[in-house]
């Protein structure tokens, strides 16, 4: 089992930078690809960053490439998203979740371990 608690959600101004984390408890921190997931009113939950074990290789929905940055502390048990210049559209319940597996980082199902949820309102 791996607990995850994800804080740093907020109100923000369009254009404004904000970091969310989220800490793991349980098992080895190590062991597990970290993914972030946000899901708006009325839609689906989408993909926007994952992060591989190590914290070498990372991947980006294209609504957030070259704006949000993933990464991690193994030592802290920590994943981390910088989010900057931040959109109305950027407004959700962020997600941060575990996966044991090696590939499929982008998808939801093959994540075994969800937080709660943190939400960001990105006003304009």
């Amino acid at each position: 089992q791996v607990q995850l608690v994800e804080s740093g959600g907020g109100l923000v101004q369009a254009g404004d930078s904000l970091r969310l984390s989220c800490e793991a408890s349980g098992r080895t921190f190590s062991w597990y690809i970290m993914g972030w997931f946000r899901q708006a009113p009325g839609k689906e939950r989408e993909f926007v960053a994952s992060i591989n074990r190590s914290g070498d290789s990372t991947n980006y929905a294209d609504s957030v490439k070259g704006r949000f940055t993933v990464s991690r502390d193994n030592a802290k048990n920590t994943v981390f998203l910088q989010m900057s210049t931040l959109k109305p559209e950027d407004t959700a319940v962020y997600y941060c979740a575990a996966s044991a597996l090696s590939t499929g980082s982008g998808y939801p199902n093959n994540y075994a371990y969800w937080g709660q949820g943190t939400q960001v309102t990105v006003s304009s």
